[in-house]
């Protein structure tokens, strides 16, 4: 897989020109994704997420799953050092 990555200003009109590098053969298919950066909804979205995640039962229980299965992880990497 190949990435090709352009950084763009949306326009008035809404509509994006992509430069398509010319080694891409004609009826090539390829997946375009946008991401948007610095949207303030999105940061606070998340950010809310975060709050609400910590009040979230099943958020939990996944976290606790994940640090007892990395504790003993953990536990080998001392024990190595002490070695």
């Amino acid at each position: 897989m190949e990435a090709v990555k352009q950084i763009v200003r949306i326009p008035k009109d809404h509509e994006i020109r992509i430069k398509v590098p010319k080694d891409i053969p004609e009826d090539e298919t390829v997946e375009v994704i946008l991401i948007m950066k610095n949207r303030q909804d999105s940061f606070k979205q998340k950010i809310r997420e975060l709050k609400n995640a910590t009040k979230d039962r099943l958020f939990l229980e996944d976290m606790k799953e994940i640090s007892d299965d990395f504790s003993s992880v953990d536990l080998e990497g001392l024990t190595e050092d002490a070695v």
